[in-house]
């Protein structure tokens, strides 16, 4: 697979949402630097709210002067938002009422409109008001801080594999797993009306993407460039009216942004499938009345074997892993070496993440913590949710 280029010159995406700490609140505070999230009240209303604390109260803006005021992006068929739109903080009555009477759950997804995350989203809740986040980090503070319900992100792809930043934000947070969900992802050719595929130079879209469309692209003569994400490419395109300038992403964004699509299905490997999980608040009480996986993480004192007994306690139970992942230990990265070594660091600390098909309401799962509680350092049940059998 040939290398591609990556310039660093391309203009910055337009932003949703970014986190600033501040030493006089509990939480970080959630700042705009651009336009952001609408919350579609009624026609021409935007609500409007504050995360700082200074003001809770929603605002009532005009929507054609609020339009106005954005961006300079008027009349143009992207969503127009004021730079402080997000959506209105939940209360636990809120919450509770929105559960009860089926009404829309506000989920919160990484990127822009169009964007694979956000077809995921509406798949693992088909009537959600789906919620962009600049950041992974940002979707895990939205549920955390009541501004949002849920939130679906990525966590592994079949052909890029694991998307560490979320394991590691799985720890740091107190989220927890209660749902996943597989979606397929279908790569399209991207370009601005009356562009043909011979008046093309470059191509925008997300790295992984661009690597999955290696050869496609190679063969066309394309110059590949990267950006943060597939949907925010298109956005781009379409904003600067780019003439020599595709993007690969989905059909969803060429029919957002007002794109051709000049190619469809452009991927080397149709067999293209990420797997997303969702996450809430609280846990959902596991049954066993369907497939069931239950997702961990541990960690373990070194020593020859500990791993191989760790797994063993899943094995004499006759539980199938799925998946097992290595994360390194960021407080205690390096373990001190014995003596013979002079006491230099010797080797890494891990810890281990492990999905498992069994629910948490499985005897034998319960039996299974339960020994490897004996020789763990550290334990912790991420999730105990239903397994996606679908694909679409």
């Amino acid at each position: 697979m040939a290398p591609f280029a990556i310039r660093s010159h391309v203009a910055p995406l337009p932003s949703q949402i970014t986190v600033k700490h501040s030493p006089i609140d509990q939480f970080p505070r959630i700042d705009i630097k651009s336009p952001l999230i609408s919350v579609k009240r009624r026609r021409n209303t935007i609500v409007l709210a504050s995360l700082s604390g200074e003001n809770d109260r929603a605002i009532e803006a005009d929507g054609k002067n609020t339009q106005a005021a954005a961006l300079q992006l008027r009349d143009t068929p992207y969503d127009v938002v004021s730079r402080d739109a997000l959506p209105k903080p939940l209360s636990s009555s809120q919450f509770s009422s929105s559960v009860s009477d089926g009404s829309r759950l506000r989920v919160a997804y990484q990127g822009v409109r169009g964007a694979y995350s956000e077809s995921a989203a509406e798949k693992a809740y088909p009537n959600c008001e789906a919620v962009p986040c600049e950041q992974f980090d940002t979707a895990f503070e939205a549920v955390e801080r009541w501004l949002v319900d849920r939130a679906v992100l990525p966590i592994e792809n079949s052909l890029g594999g694991s998307i560490h930043r979320n394991y590691d934000l799985l720890l740091r947070h107190r989220l927890h797993i209660v749902g996943e969900v597989k979606y397929a992802v279908r790569h399209c050719l991207l370009a601005n009306h009356g562009v043909k595929v011979e008046d093309l130079k470059r191509v925008l879209s997300h790295p992984q993407a661009l690597a999955q469309c290696e050869h496609t692209l190679t063969s066309l003569g394309l110059v590949k460039e990267a950006v943060d994400d597939t949907a925010g490419a298109a956005k781009h395109v379409a904003l600067h009216k780019l003439k020599d300038t595709g993007a690969v992403a989905s059909s969803v964004a060429g029919k957002i942004y007002g794109l051709n699509i000049l190619a469809e299905d452009i991927q080397d490997d149709c067999d293209n499938v990420t797997r997303f999980l969702m996450l809430a608040r609280e846990p959902i009480i596991p049954g066993t009345d369907r497939p069931f996986k239950t997702s961990i993480v541990f960690s373990l004192e070194e020593g020859p074997g500990v791993l191989f007994k760790a797994l063993a306690v899943f094995a004499l139970r006759q539980i199938n892993l799925t998946k097992i992942e290595s994360r390194p230990l960021r407080n205690q990265p390096l373990r001190a070496s014995d003596d013979s070594n002079n006491g230099f660091p010797k080797y890494f600390d891990y810890l281990f993440y492990v999905d498992f098909e069994a629910s948490m309401a499985d005897q034998r799962a319960q039996n299974a913590l339960k020994h490897l509680k004996e020789f763990a350092t550290f334990l912790r049940v991420l999730g105990s949710y239903p397994v996606d059998t679908s694909m679409i």
